[in-house]
């Protein structure tokens, strides 16, 4: 019954890049089956006598780990076996764990998520894959992904992190990217494509990333000098990033995807009435006349394109991809104007659609204004994540609350 497992190339099969492919060999009873490892090897980079890769290998490390993983959970499969007396053959133990594990590469993984995310209409959950596969092929030195999940452990997690720290990125950053390699390692996993005692998410925590916000928020001073500027004889782009970030900040902190999805339907007996695209969570607010003010100046735009703001249109941007590249392209536009904008006006604090949000947030705190309060007018689904906008900003004591935004 005793089975010898040994990895080989397959010399007499040549590949259509002329490689030949890595056999996993199972000998028992004078009968061997074979099983590909999904990897391949040039002839001239294979000990066909040692039936090891040769030095000059550039992939060296990278196949010696497949091997040894591979041929040590078939070889703990084996002691399994016979330490409850079970029987089986090579092919069953192929076959068995093919139930178990499907081989695929992270390459292969990451594109068909990349896609199906696509199909699905989620086209901001692909980006954020697809920015993870990118950043992963930079650290590979710009070359295919070409290697199991298991070969991504804790050391591989240590040195993509160096890797990372070593071009400047922040915790934020680092965060971000480990949050979504692991959300791919866990898909990976229920897709029985790893194991789930292999996941280096259990050690390597994430929690070890500084990642508390930084203050984003602007004073009620610099708001008021953004709101209060004339912008009628400037460009339709300085007009639009003026409207759009006086717009946010005076409704709640509004999301600059959420504005551009806003339509007619939105706006009930003086109320902006919307659903958060990123939680999903209902807002229903009171339009001051500031803001109705803004929404009119686009009257012409809405009834030709069906939204409010000049960013989508009904008969230009209709699927999710063409939605999403379409708001990307502008909200880019908006806060690139919104920069300069606010260095005109003196302004040294760095100025976007989404510090908005943040102001809004910040000056209702100061205001003296409920924390639950603001929650609910932000969307957030959890106090907590309000507490994170508010944490970082200046502590200092109002004595008089605000009674409204201006």
């Amino acid at each position: 019954m005793d089975a010898i497992i040994s990895v080989i190339c397959y010399k007499s099969k040549t590949l259509a890049n002329g490689e030949h492919p890595l056999m996993l060999r199972i000998a028992q009873n004078g009968k061997s089956t074979y099983k590909s490892l999904k990897i391949s090897v040039a002839a001239k980079h294979w000990d066909f006598d040692k039936n090891v890769p040769k030095p000059n290998n550039p992939h060296k490390d990278l196949i010696q780990k497949i091997i040894l993983k591979t041929k040590l959970d078939y070889q703990q499969r084996i002691l399994e076996k016979k330490a409850n007396k079970e029987e089986f053959t090579a092919s069953s133990l192929i076959n068995e764990q093919k139930e178990i594990t499907k081989t695929q590469t992270v390459e292969e993984f990451y594109l068909s998520i990349i896609e199906e995310l696509k199909q699905k209409g989620q086209i901001g959950t692909s980006y954020a894959y697809l920015n993870s596969y990118n950043t992963l092929r930079n650290f590979n030195k710009g070359k295919k992904l070409n290697y199991t999940f298991s070969y991504i452990d804790v050391a591989f997690c240590r040195k993509f992190e160096g890797w990372m720290r070593s071009k400047g990125n922040k915790d934020t950053t680092l965060s971000y990217q480990f949050r979504t390699l692991r959300a791919a390692y866990n898909r990976a996993i229920d897709a029985k494509i790893v194991c789930r005692d292999k996941n280096p998410f259990n050690e390597y925590k994430l929690s070890h990333f500084n990642t508390k916000t930084m203050k984003r928020a602007l004073s009620k001073e610099d708001i008021l000098k953004i709101i209060n500027t004339d912008c009628s004889s400037k460009s339709k782009l300085r007009q639009l990033a003026h409207d759009l970030f006086s717009f946010s900040y005076l409704c709640g902190g509004i999301s600059f995807v959420d504005i551009a999805n806003l339509t007619l339907r939105n706006i009930v007996e003086g109320r902006l009435i919307y659903q958060r695209q990123k939680t999903h969570g209902n807002i229903n607010l009171l339009l001051s006349d500031e803001a109705l003010k803004i929404i009119q100046k686009y009257n012409k735009y809405c009834q030709q394109a069906g939204y409010l703001f000049p960013i989508l249109h009904n008969q230009r941007h209709i699927t999710p991809m063409q939605k999403s590249n379409r708001i990307h392209k502008i909200c880019h536009q908006v806060n690139t104007e919104l920069r300069t904008f606010a260095t005109e006006l003196g302004i040294t604090a760095e100025v976007t659609t989404y510090v908005a949000r943040h102001s809004f947030a910040t000056i209702l705190k100061k205001s003296g204004v409920n924390i639950g309060i603001i929650s609910q007018a932000l969307g957030h689904q959890d106090i907590k994540t309000t507490q994170i906008y508010l944490s970082k900003f200046d502590n200092e004591q109002v004595d008089e609350a605000m009674k409204n935004l201006l």
